[in-house]
């Protein structure tokens, strides 16, 4: 059966400004929150709103619990990485990949925008978005968010299982390459290879920009106290996510090698082969000109096999090209 609380598409009527699905969390669990002004059922509430709405644009401006900065982040239309904490308020922007309603992973990046505060958790986007999924999967299946630094943690770690089983993915692709150059069953060529390293490109630019952010938010010394561990925790996790792309840019990057390795010693035996045909048909070109000139005098024009004789000559002169050239080591087997 459809649970109201977990619908990410279009919001429901009475739901608010822009709701698309809202928690309470409560010492007995977790209730949904239907209206977003409404009396908070718990200690904690996690309100997941859609900036398309400009129901939600307003909403926000009269969020006077939010400092001004933090509504300010969520209403920007700058979408790059970045994170401010102002008092007991911390706001950021993620990226994260956006999805369509019939495909969950597209390479479209979008921009999460988050306020969190020791209350409230607030999480806006302009487009679907997977961690949005992910989140709501977990919590699902009885995942809680009883804080501000669980509920980061759950958002967070939600993305980074996404791009985690994207790197996967890419792997496998790099590894199944990888055996077909070694098989030499249909090996695959650079261009194969593009769409996988400007997907790792793209992940590894994700990481960097969200590990930056957490980065600068451990050395704010306004962080409050409650989420400086978890904070913490999520460098190292993006800092390993992070090496485990680089590890497969650098399978891919080394694959890319032999394969142009491989271009090149086709090209080079390529031209060894033309060479050697080359300068074998130089004399017999040679002959073949002199017998050609239209001048009186020339050797065999009176006899009745001077074809032949010339031929053989030409023949005669290729070979003795062959045995010179395989003399002065020209000639590899």
């Amino acid at each position: 059966m459809d649970d109201p609380l977990f619908r990410d598409s279009v919001p429901l009527t009475g739901m608010g400004p822009g709701l698309i699905w809202g928690i309470d969390f409560t010492a007995e669990g977790s209730c949904p929150v239907q209206i977003c002004d409404s009396p908070p059922a718990g200690s904690f509430r996690w309100l997941h709103l859609n900036l398309a709405d400009h129901g939600t644009r307003r909403w926000i401006e009269g969020v006077e619990a939010l400092p001004l900065a933090v509504r300010e982040l969520l209403l920007s239309t700058d979408t790059h990485q970045r994170a401010l904490v102002d008092g007991d308020v911390m706001g950021c922007v993620l990226h994260d990949f956006e999805r369509d309603f019939d495909v969950a992973d597209t390479a479209r990046v979008g921009a999460l925008r988050i306020a969190l505060s020791p209350t409230l958790m607030l999480t806006t986007r302009l487009h679907p978005l997977r961690s949005a999924d992910i989140a709501r999967h977990r919590l699902e299946r009885g995942a809680a968010a009883t804080g501000p630094a669980q509920a980061l943690d759950l958002l967070v770690g939600a993305i980074t299982e996404n791009i985690a089983d994207i790197s996967r993915a890419l792997s496998a692709d790099v590894q199944r390459a990888e055996d077909a150059f070694l098989d030499g069953h249909h090996p695959p060529t650079a261009r194969d290879l593009i769409g996988i390293r400007r997907r790792l490109a793209q992940l590894h630019r994700l990481l960097s920009g969200m590990r930056g952010v957490f980065q600068r938010l451990e050395q704010d010394k306004d962080l409050p106290a409650t989420l400086l561990p978890t904070v913490e925790e999520l460098v190292q996790r993006l800092q390993s996510l992070d090496a485990d792309i680089l590890g497969v840019q650098g399978q891919l990057r080394l694959l890319r090698e032999e394969l142009d390795i491989q271009e090149a010693q086709r090209t080079n035996q390529n031209l060894y082969i033309l060479s050697i045909i080359t300068a074998l048909m130089l004399p017999a070109t040679l002959v073949t000109g002199i017998f050609g000139m239209n001048t009186g005098g020339l050797p065999f024009a009176q006899t009745p096999h001077g074809t032949i004789a010339a031929t053989l000559l030409a023949a005669a002169a290729a070979a003795i090209t062959y045995f010179l050239l395989r003399w002065m080591g020209f000639m590899r087997r």
